[in-house]
Parts: C-alpha cells; structure tokens; sequence
C-alpha cells in the first residue's frame, strides 16, 4: 500500500505531527480542519456561520489540490462545540456542497483545539490514477 501526503498553501498548514491530508489505497484523508485562516493562520472571527464557511473553504482547497470536488467525498464528520450551532452549520454545509450528499456524521464535543466552534474532516474518492 502506498501512502502519499498531501499539501496546499491555500489551507492552514499543519500545525503539529500530522499531514492535512493523505492518500492511500485511493481515497483521500483530510485531517480535520479548524476555522484557521491560511495566510495569517488566526483564527475565523465571528459565529459558527463564519467559522463553518472558513472550515469548508479550507477543505475545498484541499479537495482542489487532490483534482476531486466536493462530490468525490463519500463521508464527513462534523466536531461541533455545541448543537446548537446545528443549524446555522448546516445551512452552510449544505450551500457548499450543492447536491453532493456524502454520509455523514455530527457530534457535540467537550472542545475543540483554540476553543473553536466547529471542526469538520472528510474521506472522499480519487480518480484512478
């Protein structure tokens, strides 16, 4: 099996031991992804609205940099400080995946890393090479 990572500028780089995506055995991994601007790698000012659209912003560059697109992903999961974002997260989600309709799952957690609202990775298919 052969394991390649994975990396743009257009996303926050890593900022610990892990890559912010890989490939293996044709699919993608992204590592989840924080509301953390590339270029000033701050954090998205705002509500979980603005921190959403930065999150999926960043993982459409990631997707761009893999030649898939968001209806290439099979399966996301969603890290939400609270459920009672649900909605305003979901209104997002569902604008920037158009008619894709990948699995996915939703969880509250205890916290998230810079105390964010959200966090969200993905698994989506590549092309055969």
């Amino acid at each position: 099996m052969s394991i390649e990572t994975l990396h743009t500028d257009h996303a926050p780089k890593a900022i610990g031991p892990y890559a912010q995506a890989v490939r293996a055995n044709g699919f993608l991994f992204t590592a989840g992804q924080i509301p953390l601007d590339p270029v000033s790698m701050e954090i998205e000012t705002g509500d979980v609205t603005a921190q959403t659209e930065r999150v999926l912003s960043n993982l459409s560059a990631v997707l761009n940099e893999a030649g898939v697109t968001w209806s290439d992903v099979v399966k996301t999961t969603v890290f939400l400080k609270s459920m009672d974002d649900f909605v305003a997260m979901n209104t997002v989600y569902a604008r920037v995946l158009g008619d894709a309709r990948p699995a996915r799952s939703t969880v509250a957690v205890a916290g998230l890393p810079r105390n964010v609202s959200v966090e969200i990775e993905l698994v989506a298919a590549l092309p055969a090479r």
